[in-house]
């Protein structure tokens, strides 16, 4: 586009010549008939005639010739506030150009975080991609869990690792009998007024108990009722286990001794 502007140039140039070397008189009468033509084209034509980018720049070259409070005097079918569009255009499209990543997509990531990353992946085999984008985030370094998978991945290692340790399910399973399940649940009196129940159901038998019922249930209510069943569990593993070992019972009849074990 460059070269046609040019070539444009080189054109207009020796008409521009020859027209220096015209009288006054003869200039004018040309320019009269030229307005005059163009008044005519104008009251003919209702479509806007569409210009090439090589125009408005002769178009606006040739008006920064002619002083400014003159503009609104000549008879063009543009007006000096489409010159300044044109204008505004050509800025814009330079800086949006110069503003244009040289790469489409997002910007690569910093080789120091690529390395950051290899590195916990490396310390720890067994964390996985999202795991490493939380310790980074912890450090202040905003990355995605989505960009970790992708370095992980370029380097040929695993993002997401299978844990050699028990899943949920086998945890559940070996740790059920320490494990209680805690619910607070409604019931309706005669009189009309609303109680809450406590209740807990161990895991491992299945067996509900009912520690306690109030009506304005609270946190330290809840945590004494707590307390009162893990002594009563104490209590009874205690019991079981002197009942198991007393010294009245036969040598043949008694439990052998074992470490003290809270059921």
């Amino acid at each position: 586009m460059c070269l046609r502007f040019v070539f444009l140039l080189a054109v207009q140039i020796p008409a521009w010549l020859r027209l220096s070397r015209r009288p006054p008189t003869w200039k004018d009468a040309e320019i009269l008939l030229l307005r005059h033509q163009l008044a005519v084209l104008q009251r003919q034509t209702a479509a806007r005639p569409k210009l090439r980018w090589t125009d408005r720049a002769l178009f606006a070259a040739l008006l920064t010739l002619i002083p400014r409070s003159c503009h609104g005097a000549l008879h063009l079918f543009i007006t000096p506030g489409t010159i300044l569009r044109w204008h505004r255009d050509i800025v814009r499209r330079r800086w949006a150009a110069k503003s244009k990543p040289k790469r489409p997509g997002r910007p690569p990531t910093h080789r120091r975080v690529v390395r950051l990353v290899l590195r916990m992946a490396a310390d720890n085999e067994h964390w996985g991609y999202r795991r490493i984008a939380g310790e980074l985030a912890g450090l202040g370094i905003a990355v995605a869990p989505s960009t970790v998978w992708e370095i992980l991945k370029r380097h040929d290692i695993d993002p997401a690792p299978r844990r050699s340790g028990p899943g949920w399910a086998q945890f559940l399973r070996s740790q059920a009998e320490a494990i209680l399940a805690l619910d607070l649940f409604t019931v309706d009196l005669l009189d009309g007024a609303k109680a809450y129940v406590l209740a807990a159901i161990e895991h491992a038998t299945r067996r509900i108990r009912i520690l306690g019922a109030t009506a304005h249930p609270g946190g330290q209510w809840i945590v004494q009722q707590a307390r009162n069943l893990c002594m009563r569990r104490i209590l009874a593993a205690c019991e079981c286990y002197h009942n198991d070992h007393r010294p009245h019972m036969a040598l043949s009849s008694a439990a052998p001794l074992s470490r003290f074990q809270p059921r």
